[in-house]
């Protein structure tokens, strides 16, 4: 209940923030070219707390009770009657591309947004993975070009990739140009190959959610820590065994020990048990009997040694298997100027091959979903907040620029309607459009919701 309460919280403190960036693009960009704004309100329903400018447009400034939306409310004499005085800052009296510049502002604003959130990452820093494999499925697409495990992917296409982030993204855009992803990998020897991954044809399948690295047949490494000891517990079984700082086990009872988390796994299962250790020390091996404590965690009795793993050895492989990227102010105001441009293009592209079928439209996410991966992101940290913060961003912008009625991109083709023809749209037609807008909004909710609840059961 803890974990759904921070996720819906962590869904609300998003969507207000960006939903406020939105609405006061339009704002700020309506007051700028004369028009009159007579509400800026964040969320609808009742306000729960509100205050009026001052002159000359005493606008009101709401603090509604629902926070997921917002809206600017602007003096239009299509709305009811205004003062001969005013009628030049009603909304329909302005020019026309005055108002196609208050009606894109919002967007326009999500964009500039998530360039200042990743402008921000990049300056304090971006952790990440590098880009190598770990295992290689047999005769699959991975092998079949050549990938072998322990590459490092280094460029996608024309795109260098320092982390699994970016490499995926490459992967996908070059998934969506022609169905074949070009790949340059360093071996471990150090080894330049070129290589191509033919999956022409199979672009739905493998944009479908968790599903790229199976279909590619590759997985990305991870990391095996030894199971050798680091800090003990004094008075703790296993310094009471006389295991020591160092000692790397080899198995318990005859079971082999590999991994640390092995030697974890084997160790909770036995509380109050004495077991037998294989252990190597300085170039010999011990016999070591061991006497497995015990703790209660989550309502469960499981067993407790004492002993940490080598953190020494631990920092080490994370330092060589991150890639930070970091750069200077300059340089990361364009690099978060083209990570936006980026993902924006992929995302309209991703949008566009939904439509023609050749992608999932199991991308498709709701509310649901969106406050899962918020918490997770919020719990993650800044950097991941605000990552997931750039994310969203853009698909707000991305979406309110669509053609459709009902959203800024609907409204820009009625002002350019309305410019090519002189006159405004009859009101039956901007019915008509208020009733498809109505209907493909309903259509595009229901898959979004259908795929957040197909995930959840």
């Amino acid at each position: 209940m803890g974990e759904i309460l921070f996720s819906v919280a962590s869904f609300i403190v998003a969507i207000g923030l960006l939903i406020a960036i939105h609405e006061f693009g339009h704002f700020w960009v309506a007051r700028r070219l004369g028009f009159k704004v007579l509400r800026f309100s964040i969320g609808f329903g009742k306000p729960l707390l509100r205050w009026r400018g001052g002159a000359p447009d005493f606008t009101q400034y709401w603090l509604a009770s629902v926070p997921l939306g917002g809206y600017v409310k602007m003096l239009d004499e299509r709305e009811g009657p205004v003062p001969l005085d005013e009628q030049r800052r009603a909304f329909n009296r302005r020019p026309v591309p005055h108002r196609i510049a208050v009606l894109a502002a919002g967007p326009v604003f999500n964009f500039l947004f998530a360039i200042a959130a990743y402008w921000a990452m990049f300056v304090v820093g971006v952790p990440g993975l590098k880009p190598i494999v770990g295992s290689v499925t047999d005769q699959s697409a991975a092998q079949q070009a050549g990938l072998r495990p322990q590459d490092e992917i280094v460029a996608v296409g024309a795109r260098e990739t320092q982390t699994w982030e970016g490499a995926i993204l490459a992967i996908l855009d070059e998934l969506l140009a022609d169905g074949e992803i070009d790949m340059t990998v360093k071996s471990q020897e150090g080894d330049i190959r070129r290589l191509r991954l033919d999956v022409r044809g199979r672009e739905a399948e493998l944009t479908e959610p968790d599903a790229l690295f199976v279909g590619l047949g590759l997985t990305p490494f991870t990391p095996v820590l030894p199971p050798v000891l680091g800090d003990l517990t004094a008075g703790a079984p296993a310094a009471r065994a006389d295991l020591r700082e160092g000692d790397r086990i080899l198995s318990a009872d005859g079971d082999p020990i590999t991994s640390w988390s092995d030697l974890v796994a084997f160790v909770r299962a036995r509380p109050n048990q004495t077991v037998v250790l294989d252990v190597a020390r300085a170039g010999e091996r011990l016999a070591v009997e061991l006497t497995v404590g015990a703790a209660r965690e989550d309502g469960m009795t499981v067993g407790r040694i004492g002993a940490g793993v080598d953190t020494e050895y631990a920092q080490d492989l994370a330092r060589s298997l991150s890639a930070e990227q970091r750069y200077g102010v300059l340089v990361a105001l364009q690099r978060g100027a083209a990570k936006t441009w980026d993902m924006s293009t992929l995302t309209l592209r991703m949008l566009g091959r939904m439509v023609t079928g050749d992608v999932s439209v199991k991308n498709l996410s709701g509310p649901i979903r969106i406050a899962e991966y918020a918490g997770n992101s919020a719990a993650a940290g800044v950097s991941a907040f605000f990552q997931f913060l750039a994310i969203v961003s853009i698909s707000l912008g991305i979406l309110n620029l669509m053609p459709v009625p009902l959203l800024d991109g609907g409204q820009i083709v009625y002002q350019l309607v309305e410019w090519v023809k002189g006159s405004p749209l009859s009101e039956r037609a901007m019915l008509m459009g208020q009733q498809v807008g109505i209907a493909v909004l309903l259509l595009i909710m229901s898959l979004a919701f259908y795929n957040d609840l197909a995930s959840l059961f």
